[in-house]
């Protein structure tokens, strides 16, 4: 598990923004199973994470108008459990860190990989979600 003075700022760049933590497996189970559209990001402490991820993400929330119902996150390799419950729900897709998930009434309707990510702009992942969310939303 990584120290949490390392992941709290990971952390706080997202909650500042909107996204609520999801801490444990209940909080997992509740959100990912409602209905409507919910956007998860699985947080990371890596390079592309910071240099792409969190950016991209940002960048489709704040810049279109259609939006997910709920935008959360957790942390992998800190929000241990909760991420196993997320990973455990999101199968067929092998676990992903970072990774970005659209689900819509519970269902994976799009989802982004670390493969996706590594090597690509904040940009670039930033358009592919404001496409999903203008397609799901």
């Amino acid at each position: 598990m990584y120290p949490s003075e390392i992941v709290a700022p990971m952390k706080a760049e997202m909650t500042s923004h909107g996204f609520r933590e999801l801490l444990t497996p209940e909080e997992v189970d509740k959100t990912l199973n409602q209905p409507g559209t919910t956007l998860l990001f699985i947080n990371s402490v890596c390079g592309c994470s910071a240099g792409t991820a969190r950016p991209g993400v940002l960048m489709a929330v704040h810049n279109t108008q259609k939006k997910p119902d709920n935008i959360v996150t957790s942390f992998a390799g800190f929000d241990i459990e909760a991420v196993n419950q997320a990973r455990k729900l999101l199968y067929p897709y092998p676990p992903s860190s970072p990774s970005i998930v659209l689900l819509k009434d519970g269902k994976v309707v799009h989802m982004i990989e670390r493969h996706m990510i590594e090597g690509r702009p904040a940009q670039m992942i930033a358009a592919n979600l404001i496409q999903a969310f203008e397609t799901y939303c």
